[in-house]
């Protein structure tokens, strides 16, 4: 691992409890292990969030599916949410109802406590939201709703700036 400035576990479809995906989600725990042993960069988006908290010890839980912006509260000082406005884009299933070992909640909204967090330890962060989406993707979810914002609102690209940076600082 200690070959990469960085490492990405984005979202997925499957869950991190389905035992219909086991063949690759325990390999994928296993990266999570690795880079925080050698201190490799780890961000996980969505269920790389996920992924991350369960392979630390963490629970993962189904909950209503969302597919539309909604508003972070930063309870924590952090290098990858810095300058992150508070509107992102969310699209998922599952929730991270208790944190792995060593991840410090950074961010959390009206319906989940743990929405982004970062490692005590190890250059690892995690956000339940899409830093990756834009315009651009609001028609793939057939479901997307804009409620009362627009990527407009949102700078959660931003995430993706601040790790890279840190990646390759």
């Amino acid at each position: 691992m200690e070959q990469y400035d960085g490492v990405v576990l984005s979202g997925s479809t499957a869950s991190v409890y389905d035992d219909d995906h086991a063949d690759w989600i325990e390999p994928a725990a296993e990266i999570v292990h690795r880079c925080r042993d050698q201190k490799v960069p780890l961000l996980g988006i969505c269920f790389g969030h996920q992924l991350i908290h369960d392979a630390l010890g963490g629970v993962v839980k189904e909950d209503r599916r969302r597919a539309t912006f909604i508003e972070i509260e930063h309870i924590e000082d952090d290098l990858v949410l810095d300058g992150l406005d508070p509107i992102v884009p969310v699209l998922h299933a599952d929730l991270v109802i208790e944190p792995g070992d060593e991840l410090v909640t950074t961010a959390r909204t009206a319906y989940n406590d743990h929405f982004c967090s970062r490692h005590n330890d190890a250059p690892i962060w995690t956000v339940q939201f899409h830093p990756e989406f834009t315009e651009q993707i609001k028609d793939e979810p057939s479901d997307w709703s804009d409620c009362d914002h627009s990527f407009d609102d949102s700078n959660a690209t931003r995430v993706l700036e601040n790790f890279a940076y840190y990646c390759l600082a």
